[in-house]
């Protein structure tokens, strides 16, 4: 990647897990990343273990509350003076019924997860068409892709992220500024470990074409092509990187029963 010592990349949600992935992959690549976080003492520590002090930026964040933003982004500038990259990556969830959802839990998950990208884009449109353009990845998920039980705030919120991203790639291109999404399935992050049972796990490895979940080093692999050089012509797309998890329907694990039992 020409010149690519010189490039920027906010990644927010990096104190861990896909965002800190990603993070750690942008440095590999040369580049040099601001880290946004609202755990600031886990952001500290994902930082200091990184140990790359001339190249990285913390940035303690609540992408609920836009004044927070707007402090976060002028700290970006004054730092490195530029923005080539920006990972929406951040985001919360609350699983529980539809019915037992509180109008408080979905507004909450609507401002982080839908309103947030809304307000980063709009702040580093700025900084990205001074530098002639750059590129921005929105995470969604299958979930935004794919309805189930217990997500009807988070299947929402990132379906309506995986349009925004469109909206933003017609209105941005004239910036310079191409913008897609990733849409994870089931990666193996430390959140996933703590909240899936054996018996969810199990369900979706049959589901999966691929029959395992994915790793963070997998996603960032992505979402760092869809901000390089190698994606110049790509944009305004959602890439599902799940396995294949949303190719294909039901009965691909009785399938693989008849076959072993052949």
């Amino acid at each position: 990647m020409p010149d690519s010592i010189q490039r920027v990349a906010l990644v927010t949600g990096a104190a861990r897990g896909i965002g800190l992935a990603t993070a750690k992959l942008f440095l590999a690549e040369g580049w040099r990343v601001a880290l946004l976080d609202i755990e600031s003492e886990l952001l500290a520590q994902a930082v200091t273990e990184i140990g790359r002090p001339d190249a990285t930026l913390a940035l303690t964040c609540d992408l609920g509350d836009p004044a927070q933003i707007t402090a976060a982004f002028t700290a970006l500038a004054a730092r490195f003076g530029q923005l080539d990259a920006l990972v929406n990556n951040a985001g919360t969830a609350v699983f529980k019924p539809l019915l037992e959802t509180t109008l408080e839990e979905w507004n909450r998950v609507m401002a982080v997860n839908l309103t947030g990208p809304f307000l980063t884009a709009q702040a580093a449109a700025a900084l990205m068409a001074d530098g002639g353009g750059g590129a921005i990845v929105n995470i969604t998920s299958i979930s935004g892709l794919r309805a189930s039980t217990l997500r009807v705030a988070y299947g929402t919120s990132k379906a309506a992220l995986a349009h925004l991203t469109r909206q933003q790639a017609a209105e941005l291109a004239s910036l310079g500024i191409r913008v897609n999404a990733v849409a994870p399935g089931p990666v193996d992050t430390a959140m996933a470990k703590a909240v899936h049972s054996p018996e969810i796990r199990a369900d979706y490895r049959d589901a999966i074409p691929l029959a395992r979940y994915g790793l963070e080093e997998e996603l960032a692999q992505a979402i760092v092509f869809l901000c390089s050089d190698k994606a110049s012509y790509i944009t305004g797309q959602v890439l599902a990187v799940d396995g294949g998890f949303d190719a294909v329907g039901i009965g691909l694990a009785t399938l693989r029963g008849e076959r072993r039992n052949r």
